[in-house]
């Protein structure tokens, strides 16, 4: 049977997530902000958590209503009847999202539900769940819009960007749904090599091999919240996970990192190897400033440079014009695409996006840009 689950995601995602849902088979796609709704069923929910690169949660509401007052919303939820979503010895987290005048604290809003949760079970069989803000059995979310109410069940869990082969952490890594969704809106899809300059902590390279050989991205993660509800179908989970793993497909190509840093190179060495990608990705101690294109054949370039926010820059106008120069010099016939929030650095780099593309990297707001390093002089190759 066939319901309805809403995605969410980042900002600037939304058609790429809603492409994914329809590849997957999803229904009734409707595209909102940060969001994505669509029907599907239970293995649906199962296969869009394992498979979708760019969710960052699959909600699952449960029932919507009207409320005016804080009062309001602690009834209508201790009307529900959550005996039937979790049992009185398992465990609770809520999480709220509001836009309205008149509730306007989110941690309030999910304290009151919490309350009205606990004291349903507490009237009708004496005890009352615990909150475990870390593992809990249920995630309950609450979104409430001006005076309409919607509750929901969290079928992922944790945010889904968590995909379990990053356990080594560098300093302002990107968020792993915000890598897949560039190398997604680059184009890239394994056609031809692809490198990362500046790779930290391996997160591009890694949502890359992945994209390439089409392995579902939250394939190493330890659990999504649908396993603990009491209706979990192991048997259909895993008929899912199979039909997903019989998709993933050669990669003939190869993916490159550089870092100058030892330690980056390390970790990001061993967070690969944690996803069992070692075989596509090479990485290497290297200067980007001072490296050359090793082939002849086309290459993508993608790359998330220090914006000189959480990692500062010695010189940013030498920086960023040290990565103009170096495309220009040593990469002819690349498409290099690099996300940064430094609007004033991207002056300095001396080339003309071909491309932009509003994105958040976190909170700050952040510009993807194409550059189009052609084989020899532009008015050649246009000629």
């Amino acid at each position: 049977m066939n319901f309805k689950m809403v995605a969410k995601t980042l900002f600037g995602m939304e058609e790429l997530l809603a492409n994914e849902l329809r590849q997957l088979g999803a229904s009734s796609i409707e595209i909102g902000i940060r969001n994505v709704s669509f029907e599907g069923d239970t293995g649906f929910m199962y296969k869009a958590n394992l498979c979708c690169r760019t969710a960052i949660k699959i909600l699952k509401p449960i029932t919507g209503f009207n409320i005016f007052t804080e009062d309001d919303l602690y009834k209508k939820i201790y009307d529900i009847p959550w005996e039937n979503y979790m049992d009185v010895k398992g465990t609770l987290a809520v999480n709220a999202t509001v836009f309205s005048d008149v509730f306007t604290h989110s941690q309030y809003i999910a304290l009151k539900t919490k309350d009205a949760i606990v004291d349903r079970f507490r009237d009708r069989v004496g005890e009352r769940p615990n909150v475990d803000l870390d593992h809990p059995t249920l995630r309950i979310n609450i979104h409430i819009d001006r005076n309409i109410c919607t509750v929901s069940l969290d079928s992922s869990g944790e945010s889904l960007h968590k995909r379990g082969y990053k356990t080594e952490s560098v300093l302002a890594p990107i968020n792993e749904v915000l890598a897949a969704g560039i190398i997604m809106l680059s184009g890239w899809s394994g056609q031809c090599d692809l490198l990362d300059p500046m790779c930290g902590g391996g997160t591009i390279m890694t949502e890359a091999a992945m994209i390439a050989c089409n392995i579902p991205p939250n394939l190493n993660r330890e659990e999504f919240g649908f396993e603990t509800w009491p209706d979990f179908d192991v048997d259909l989970y895993e008929k899912i996970e199979e039909a997903a793993l019989k998709k993933v497909r050669d990669f003939p190509h190869k993916i490159y990192g550089y870092d100058t840093d030892s330690i980056a190179v390390k970790k990001s060495r061993e967070n690969i190897k944690n996803a069992n990608l070692q075989d596509f990705i090479e990485v290497k101690q290297q200067d980007f400033f001072k490296s050359e294109k090793e082939k002849d054949s086309p290459m993508f370039i993608i790359f998330n440079p220090p914006y000189d926010e959480r990692i500062s820059v010695n010189d940013v106008e030498v920086f960023y014009s040290s990565i103009g120069n170096t495309l220009k010099r040593s990469y002819p016939g690349t498409q290099a695409w690099m996300i940064t929030s430094n609007m004033e650095a991207l002056k300095y780099v001396g080339l003309r996006p071909s491309k932009k593309i509003k994105l958040f990297n976190g909170k700050l707001e952040s510009k993807l840009v194409r550059y189009e390093m052609y084989e020899g002089s532009r008015k050649a190759s246009k000629q």
